[in-house]
């Protein structure tokens, strides 16, 4: 299981610090939302937040995992993986030409990820799911930090484990929204490989955040 930390919950005041808490902590991945006011309701950060925090992630061989909440996501892919991706991830719902754009991303020797919003169903990537290299199902409408866990989603990641494997698709499955150490254990048990966390890492204790999600973990299967 990795445990990939949202930089959308850190402290932009001590960004790089505030990260590296989580590395040292044991996050291995840092996940990058990319958000441009129009696929989503909000703004975010693009690549210079990357590049600024790219030094760090290397000293702790860390991967960028960025998740692409915009509209026409091929415009920036060449950005994103100059800054260091090591998985860019597109969502479904913003790419009318999602083969391409899933090959594009491999092409610049990144891994390539879809994330499907919570209503999206998962029978709209029956024909890329063996080229895909990662699976995000959002367990919140996508936009904001600190949302709550849409309860459904631990039956649909139960339900997308059982069609990545039925499509002898390898790729790993991703989990990012309201995701905490209560509902850690059920979304690993469902299948998932990866959890992203934002507030549940870098609010408070980020040390002691950390070693709650690996202490509810550790009789999961």
């Amino acid at each position: 299981m990795v445990l990939s930390a949202s930089v959308l919950g850190a402290d932009f005041g001590r960004l790089a610090d505030h990260c590296r808490e989580a590395l040292d902590a044991g996050c291995e991945w840092l996940h990058i939302d990319v958000m441009d006011g129009h696929f989503v309701p909000n703004l975010s950060f693009g690549a210079p937040v990357m590049k600024g925090l790219r030094a760090l992630a290397e000293a702790y061989e860390a991967r960028f995992d960025v998740h692409l909440m915009i509209e026409a996501p091929d415009r920036y892919l060449d950005v994103f993986a100059e800054a260091g991706a090591g998985v860019i991830t597109v969502h479904q719902e913003a790419c009318p030409h999602l083969h391409r754009t899933v090959h594009r991303i491999r092409e610049l020797g990144c891994q390539a990820g879809v994330a499907l919003n919570p209503a999206t169903p998962l029978a709209t990537l029956e024909d890329i799911a063996a080229d895909l290299d990662l699976l995000l199902v959002m367990s919140v409408n996508p936009g904001f930090a600190g949302q709550a866990y849409i309860p459904a989603t631990t039956d649909k990641l139960r339900r997308a484990k059982a069609f990545l494997q039925r499509h002898g698709s390898r790729a790993l499955l991703e989990v990012d929204g309201g995701v905490t150490p209560a509902n850690a254990r059920a979304a690993v048990e469902a299948g998932a490989d990866v959890l992203v966390a934002a507030s549940a890492v870098f609010t408070g204790d980020v040390a002691a955040n950390v070693a709650a999600f690996r202490q509810a973990l550790t009789y999961a299967v």
